[in-house]
């Protein structure tokens, strides 16, 4: 129900994965009359489910506010990953209620004292570089950024099928001095910890490809994901006037059109939509508000990839594996992984 455009963009967004993948069921969680009518024809499809939900969170209400309606629909979709019925929650609503309902929903793994806001990045490679945080923690210790980096390398590993990723620090150059007194000393975690660290890296090589994983603290990070999505759009601007500017540069364009949809297809934001919530008891995908029918449908795959290919067990893993390593923070023990659900994934929507 969330997200600036609604139903119009989350509904034909979410149908999307009907028609490309064959085992993913959707539980539309909302107003059941408003969702049903939405929904219209395919509210009667075999892997359509609606969730009744009485409340809305609304995009500039309160965290604390939010977390409160106890039958909004945010609540209620990660309510139904919390007790297994569903493999991952999709949502494009309001970020800190999502992220706040998350937490308290959920609670976080053991070994995470935060959870991370981890997107990918298209990069010159023709890949993707995975960068956290992106906005869920403004001010990290060094163990934080150490964690992060065993999640992100956990979502690499399963997502993209590379085993052994690599991991940089995002940092204002590359030597090891450069840096606040925080990023030299998760540097030296990071140095210890048997990740696969390349070293400090600066904010062009996260769209050079240098490393497969980058991680900053959610204030950086945040900056760092705006800028970008306004210099795709920016860059999409300046094409489109160049073009139009005579009647000899618009039949250059007609000439150019398959290189520009080329293009447009490479630097689109909307195709890399969907940010993972790392480090909570189950898996939560945070859609752009602004994302329309496409992105949306970007992000639901995000979800279905990361329930497919077992995101959570492997960061359960990684984290057992890297606990003596990454034990310099306090850490607090919270309830066990709910029991395994089916084999398909679900995304609760």
């Amino acid at each position: 129900m969330g997200g600036d455009r609604g139903l119009p963009a989350t509904i034909p967004g979410a149908l999307a994965m009907l028609a490309h993948c064959e085992d993913v069921e959707l539980l539309m969680v909302g107003p059941e009359a408003e969702v049903r009518a939405a929904l219209g024809a395919h509210a009667g499809h075999a892997r359509v489910r609606v969730v009744p939900a009485t409340q809305l969170v609304d995009m500039a209400e309160q965290p604390k506010a939010a977390y409160r309606k106890r039958d909004s629909s945010m609540r209620v979709a990660i309510n139904l990953v919390k007790s297994g019925q569903a493999d991952a929650c999709v949502s494009a609503g309001n970020t800190g209620a999502l992220m706040m309902t998350s937490y308290f929903v959920l609670s976080t793994l053991e070994g995470i004292e935060r959870p991370a806001i981890a997107s990918a990045l298209p990069n010159q490679k023709g890949g993707v570089t995975t960068v956290l945080d992106l906005g869920a923690n403004s001010e990290c210790e060094p163990q934080h950024l150490l964690q992060f980096a065993i999640m992100g390398c956990a979502l690499v590993a399963a997502v993209e099928g590379c085993e052994r990723p690599t991991v940089g620090l995002l940092n204002m150059g590359e030597e090891d001095g450069k840096g606040h007194d925080e990023i030299r000393q998760a540097g030296e975690l990071l140095k210890a910890s048997g990740l696969n660290f390349y070293g400090n890296v600066e904010g062009d090589d996260i769209f050079r490809g240098t490393t497969d994983v980058v991680v900053c603290d959610g204030f950086v990070g945040n900056i760092v994901l705006k800028t970008a999505e306004g210099l795709a759009q920016m860059l999409g601007v300046f094409l489109k006037e160049e073009y139009t500017r005579s009647l000899y540069s618009k039949l250059a364009a007609v000439f150019s059109m398959p290189v520009l949809k080329r293009f447009k297809a490479r630097v689109d934001h909307r195709r890399y939509n969907g940010a993972c919530l790392l480090g909570l008891r189950g898996l939560v995908i945070k859609s752009h508000g602004s994302a329309d029918a496409l992105a949306f449908e970007c992000a639901v795959r995000r979800g279905y990839d990361a329930a497919k290919n077992g995101v959570l067990p492997r960061i359960v893993a990684s984290m057992a594996n890297f606990q003596p390593a990454a034990a310099t923070g306090s850490y607090h023990t919270s309830p066990a992984l709910p029991a395994e659900t089916t084999a398909s994934p679900i995304a609760s929507l």
